[in-house]
């Protein structure tokens, strides 16, 4: 793909997932176009069905989200710090993804691999996070990736419902748990 038609499919689907998140899946593909700054044939040229949107929003989040750990790890102060940056980029994910799961439900033979992708790239990336942050003693070891990314996901499910309800405040009380405790 030529890197001006790559630009424009990111800022697609940058577009698509934003609108998913305030709109749902189901938001006229006429405000994604208008939000991306492209026709709407533009979109269903690259995008024929509204799941192949989906699936492309979905596949470009995971994407983003595996990316950003390693950058994080490089960049941050502490590799706690990191893990917590990553985890609300791994949140901004689930919320979308959550309104996405919505879509996805009707044709599961289609969407099926989209679980095992999501848990392929986003594993080995809690893992480094959590081995770091283990390892510069910041947290308690044995966090097991998989269990942390459920509890996250638990945690977030609810948040349409209640608008009293914040899932983030609880994620920074689960992520303060791990650490490790002080001297007394």
């Amino acid at each position: 793909m030529r890197a001006d038609a790559q630009r424009n499919q990111e800022k697609l689907l940058a577009a698509a997932a934003e609108v998913f998140a305030s709109a749902g899946v189901d938001a006229p593909i006429r405000q994604i176009a208008a939000k991306a700054g492209m026709g709407v044939g533009t979109i269903y040229r690259h995008f024929p069905t509204r799941s192949d949107l989906v699936v492309a929003v979905f596949h470009h989040q995971i994407e983003e989200c595996a990316q950003a750990g390693p950058r994080l790890l490089a960049d941050a102060d502490s590799p706690f710090a990191a893990l917590h940056r990553w985890v609300d980029l791994f949140v901004d994910l689930l919320v979308t993804k959550h309104g996405l799961a919505q879509a996805l439900q009707s044709d599961s033979s289609r969407f099926a691999p989209l679980h095992a992708y999501f848990l392929d790239r986003l594993l080995p990336v809690a893992t480094q996070l959590l081995d770091a942050a283990a390892g510069a003693d910041e947290i308690r070891s044995g966090t097991h990736p998989y269990e942390l990314l459920r509890g996250i996901g638990n945690l977030c499910i609810g948040h349409d419902d209640d608008p009293r309800y914040a899932p983030r405040r609880l994620i920074t009380l689960l992520l303060q748990g791990l650490r490790r405790p002080g001297p007394t």
